[in-house]
């Protein structure tokens, strides 16, 4: 509405101008003040009229928006009902997942077992054929060495 928005720059213009010393009086341009409150007298009865235009049309506003109101609550106790029937099912759904990795968690536990136990048997049966293979290795450089000796002593042998 013009007519308040020119009055609230005139109240504006009051409360800033300078004050009278020792008084209450207030010094104003009398031009700027009167054009501003000669444009609220003029928008005043426009404004007025749009005034009781709104009043006139108040009772079918109040019936749209209660109408809208109830469409509204309406649609928001759909949701919810919505909501709550997903709310559900995402309830089910995360049991039935849950139940899902608990299964392939102990899946997956007793194959590691049965991995490692073959593997274990694996390596027990390469530890038994190193083992061997060490032995063996070890007898094998006994025989070189003691061979080694007999050919050191038997060329002493000679050389005397």
């Amino acid at each position: 509405m013009d007519s308040i928005e020119k009055l609230t720059t005139a109240i504006a213009m009051v409360e800033e101008a300078r004050g009278v010393p020792l008084s209450a009086s207030c010094v104003l341009h009398r031009g700027e003040i009167l054009e501003i409150l000669d444009g609220a007298r003029a928008a005043l009865p426009n404004d007025l009229d749009a005034a009781r235009k709104i009043l006139s049309s108040r009772d079918s506003l109040i019936e749209e928006g209660r109408t809208s109101a109830e469409a509204l609550i309406a649609s928001a106790r759909e949701e919810v009902s919505r909501m709550i029937e997903q709310t559900a099912i995402v309830s089910a759904a995360r049991e039935e997942a849950q139940h899902i990795l608990d299964d392939a968690h102990f899946e997956a536990d007793a194959e590691r077992e049965e991995v490692e136990k073959y593997i274990d048997s694996r390596l027990a049966t390469l530890e038994v054929i190193l083992n061997k293979t060490s032995d063996a290795v070890a007898r094998g450089r006994e025989r070189l060495a003691g061979a080694g000796d007999k050919d050191v002593l038997s060329q002493l042998a000679n050389d005397k």
